[in-house]
């Protein structure tokens, strides 16, 4: 069966449409410069640049835990390099600022309003309630403005978790810089094996309930479904606020706590993580599979391209056999099939409009020219 190649859509003669992206771009940009120049000038202020840049330095070795771990969530169709930036920077500036703001308004209206003690509120209720929020909102904007490229359960748990991981990352350093200031060497060490070693999954643990909220309402944009993003987001709270009163309100008992609270919580993290990963990869393979009935893909590309081991030991044979250019042939070969699948996936989810049309041809032939750069002669 021959593929019909879409209508061509007539581009828009106006520069509107380009005029509209530099000002959102440029927006963001500024935006995300404020945040980075007023969170610098806290950090100096309160904590002095020596000793905030050396939490700096301290706080980011837990990314290299975290991160990695999500990319490798999302290696069989990874999301835009521009969209995890700003996941990441959203999490470690607008979110933290927005946080830093909020819990200190929090705190001062229950000293003020109530007899309760405000700083363990604060860190049982009000900051579980603004984080998450402000956390989740930098989901929602990548949901509501990229909506191609937010393509259902693991793509909202990847992007939950960078911005996570962003917000970790800079709030390690202010209770690193702090601790470092009041006990020296041995509490900057303590807080950073609690904080960046024991539970550096801690807050994309979290705000992955919302993630994957915005991800199982992927296919389903409407209104009516918004209750399961506040189900999410209800859950992430929950958890935010209980591994927080594990370490405040229940200190004497923290040990028992992390152990039949914390751990398990944290298996099922895991879990989950193990679970998005199968299911993309089952998604990958049955969409690539019709394709493969229509002539596009052979069952053996279709197994390799679903399964993560297989594809990396494609690539090994692709540089062996044509060298550099070859494998870099079969990389865009393995990641525009992954993108193929999810365009398919929207079509039969949201039904066919001329952009998917137009994207899944353009895929079609790329996949095509690039097999035919590691088997020459197709």
């Amino acid at each position: 069966m021959t593929y019909q190649p879409a209508e061509q859509v007539a581009s828009n003669a106006t520069r509107r449409p380009m005029i509209r992206q530099i000002v959102l771009s440029s927006a963001v940009v500024v935006a995300f410069g404020i945040a980075a120049v007023v969170l610098g000038g806290f950090a100096g202020e309160s904590l002095g640049l020596a000793t905030a840049g050396m939490a700096l330095a301290t706080a980011a070795i837990s990314l290299g835990i975290v991160i990695p771990t999500f990319l490798w969530v999302d290696r069989l169709e990874p999301e835009p390099t521009r969209l995890l930036w700003f996941a990441f920077l959203w999490g470690a500036l607008i979110s933290t600022l927005g946080a830093l703001l909020l819990n200190q308004l929090g705190v001062q209206a229950i000293s003020e309003l109530s007899s309760s003690d405000p700083l363990k509120v604060g860190a049982v209720i009000i900051a579980p309630v603004t984080e998450e929020f402000l956390k989740g909102l930098g989901v929602a904007l990548i949901f509501w403005r990229a909506r191609r490229e937010f393509n259902g359960i693991t793509d909202g748990i990847v992007y939950a978790g960078i911005i996570a991981a962003g917000f970790a990352f800079v709030e390690n350093m202010f209770y690193i810089g702090n601790a470092y200031a009041e006990l020296g060497t041995p509490g900057l060490v303590g807080v950073f094996v609690v904080r960046g070693l024991v539970s550096p999954f801690a807050h994309p643990m979290f705000t992955v309930c919302t993630g994957l909220a915005f991800g199982l309402i992927a296919h389903r944009r409407r209104f009516s479904s918004i209750w399961i993003v506040l189900v999410g987001y209800a859950c992430a709270v929950f958890l935010h606020g209980l591994w927080n009163y594990s370490a405040v309100e229940a200190a004497q008992a923290y040990l028992v706590i992390f152990l039949l609270v914390q751990v398990p919580l944290f298996i099922g993290f895991i879990l989950l993580l193990r679970w998005s990963r199968r299911r993309e990869s089952r998604l990958l393979r049955d969409l690539l599979t019709g394709y493969g009935i229509n002539g596009w893909y052979t069952p053996a590309e279709v197994a390799m391209l679903a399964d993560p081991g297989e594809r990396r030991r494609a690539r090994g044979w692709a540089r062996r056999a044509g060298g550099r250019r070859a494998e870099r042939a079969m990389q865009a070969f393995q990641d525009e099939s992954g993108e193929l699948a999810m365009v398919r996936a929207h079509m039969n989810a949201d039904g066919i409009d001329q952009e998917w049309l137009r994207r899944e041809e353009q895929l079609l032939r790329l996949v095509t020219d690039h097999r035919r750069l590691f088997v020459p002669g197709v």
